[in-house]
C-alpha cells in the first residue's frame, strides 16, 4: 500500500499529472498553511488570503496533466502565491482608483446639478421681481437689459427723455436689489 505522505514532491506531483486526487490532498495539505500565512501578511484579510490559497490549487488541478516544474514544488507555489497577490493588490488599487474617481464624479455631479437648480430658482426670482416692477418701468427695463437697448434708443422709441429712461432704470436695479436680497435672505 502507498503511503502519500511519505512520498517527495516530485514523486507527488508525477502522481497528480496521472490525476491523482489523493497526491493532489497531500500537496495541498502539505503547504497550504505555509502559503495562507505568506497571504495573509502581506493581504491582512483572512478570506482573501484563503482565496488566494484555493485560487492556486484549483489552477494546479485544472492543469495537473500539464503540471511540469522547473525548480522544487515550494518555490513554485511560493511564486505563484506571490504572483496572485500581486494581482490581488494591483486589482484593489484599480477598483480604489475607480471609486474614487466615482465619487469625485458623483460630488461633481452633485454641485452641478445644484447650482443649475440654484440658477433656475434664481431667475425664476428676477422673473418675478420684473413682473412685480409698475407697467412703465418694466417695460423702460426690459427693452435696457432683456433687448440691449441704449438708453438713447429707448426714450425714442417710448417718446420720453433719456433722463426719464436712466431714472427709471436706476429705480427698476435699486427694487429688484431690495427685492432679491430679502427673496434670497429668507430663501424664497
Amino acid at each position: 500500500m502507498l503511503t502519500y505522505s511519505s512520498l517527495s514532491d516530485f514523486e507527488l506531483t508525477d502522481l497528480l499529472r496521472k490525476d491523482d486526487a489523493s497526491a493532489f490532498t497531500v500537496i495541498y495539505n502539505r503547504y497550504f498553511d505555509v502559503l495562507y500565512v505568506h497571504a495573509y501578511n502581506r493581504l491582512q484579510d483572512k478570506d482573501e488570503a484563503q482565496d488566494v490559497i484555493h485560487e492556486l490549487f484549483a489552477h494546479i488541478w485544472n492543469k495537473r496533466r500539464d503540471f511540469f516544474i522547473k525548480t522544487n514544488l515550494s518555490a513554485y507555489l511560493a511564486t505563484a502565491v506571490r504572483n496572485k497577490i500581486l494581482d490581488v493588490i494591483s486589482h484593489q488599487e484599480v477598483e480604489s482608483k475607480y471609486v474614487s474617481s466615482l465619487q469625485g464624479f458623483l460630488d461633481e455631479g452633485d454641485c452641478i446639478t445644484d447650482h443649475r437648480v440654484r440658477e433656475r430658482q434664481l431667475v425664476e426670482l428676477i422673473d418675478k421681481g420684473i413682473a412685480d416692477l409698475p407697467p412703465k418701468m418694466r417695460e423702460v427695463f426690459e427693452l435696457s437689459r432683456r433687448h440691449q437697448l441704449s438708453h438713447k434708443q429707448i426714450a425714442e422709441q417710448l417718446n420720453l427723455s433719456e433722463q426719464t429712461v436712466r431714472k427709471q432704470v436706476n429705480n427698476a436695479l435699486k427694487i429688484l436689489r431690495v427685492k432679491l436680497g430679502l427673496m434670497l435672505f429668507i430663501g424664497l
